[in-house]
């Protein structure tokens, strides 16, 4: 998919700083490339459960990928997402791994990074089984990545510019973040605070749909702006009571990094699921046809899209869209 935009690089934030070190050699030999009549068979490894948004058209854009190239696609969901226990997200990758036994895939790819955490990096690290990841936050060094037979797309935000969108409109400085309350987004955080100098004023972590609309009614006033950043954890979730009361009750500007959102916020730069779907299935031919891993070195996501809400707009006073930016309500 071509959608969207591609920010420029010097808008991202140092490729050094989010991945290993440059110039990281890593012992291995390259992948036999398979023989013209062998069925190839790819395994895609979700983090998540089916329906969460953002991983699912990550999985369809690896699967529209690969059709056409003779690679046969399965998908597994580890369902870590709504698993509150570290025994239970082990057990899910342990599943994957009898999965994997079962099904003897030539190469595997993940989205997000319990994947990697729970199942690559104990199982798989440095192992003859090839595998591309995607969707890990920020930094992969944190699971000594990348492996000798492990490469991949690490996600970043264009955080900093939705920052200047909110600046423009807002009445002073205080910034606001307000997530669901998941390891994942306690990181994202932090990487705002380190890679960007970001501090926020008021965090809000919520565990539930009442958590988040009392959280969202007091940033009204207690910051000058927020960011919305993430409700996937949120199992009772109510978008049309959520899109009601951001339509009604928003006072303050308010900006986040997934489309999704946009009809509870003010201004977004979301970015494409489908390029990192795209950019592993890529890796994952190219691995079939005999290239090493660690010869495909580990890169971000570098696309995306400016969103406005002119509804959530009107309310705060604000008339104009800003030029390019795709219009969500």
């Amino acid at each position: 998919m071509k959608s969207g935009f591609d920010v420029p690089q010097h808008l991202w934030p140092d490729r050094r700083r989010l991945l290993v070190g440059a110039g990281a050699l890593l012992a291995g030999t390259a992948v036999a490339p398979l023989r013209a009549d062998e069925p190839r068979r790819l395994l895609h490894v979700d983090s998540y459960h089916r329906g969460n948004e953002w991983n699912d058209r990550i999985a369809t854009a690896v699967e529209l990928a690969l059709q056409g190239t003779g690679v046969t696609f399965r998908i597994e969901h580890m369902d870590t997402k709504r698993r509150d226990s570290e025994t239970d997200k082990q057990a899910a990758a342990r599943k994957i791994v009898e999965v994997i036994d079962s099904y003897q895939p030539h190469v595997v790819t993940t989205s997000d990074d319990n994947a990697v955490k729970y199942l690559l990096m104990p199982y798989y690290r440095d192992a003859d089984l090839p595998f591309v990841f995607c969707g890990v936050n920020w930094d992969a060094s944190g699971y000594g990545l990348p492996y000798a037979n492990a490469t991949g797309m690490v996600e970043v935000s264009p955080i900093p510019q939705i920052v200047e969108w909110l600046k423009r409109n807002a009445n002073g400085p205080r910034l606001g973040f307000l997530a669901e309350d998941t390891p994942t987004k306690h990181k994202e955080m932090k990487y705002h605070e380190r890679l960007f100098g970001i501090s926020y004023h008021t965090t809000y972590f919520v565990s539930d749909f009442p958590g988040w609309l009392d959280a969202f009614r007091a940033a009204q006033t207690e910051v000058d702006m927020l960011m919305l950043l993430g409700v996937g954890r949120i199992t009772d979730w109510d978008a049309d009571v959520a899109r009601q009361v951001a339509e009604d009750e928003t006072r303050i500007p308010t900006g986040t990094d997934f489309a999704w959102l946009m009809p509870y916020s003010l201004f977004g730069i979301g970015k494409l699921p489908e390029e990192q779907g795209e950019w592993a299935a890529g890796a994952a031919l190219k691995i079939l046809d005999g290239v090493s891993p660690r010869d495909i070195p580990v890169t971000h996501n570098v696309r995306g899209e400016l969103l406005f809400n002119p509804r959530v707009a009107a309310t705060i006073g604000i008339k104009r869209r800003p030029p390019l930016a795709r219009v969500i309500e």
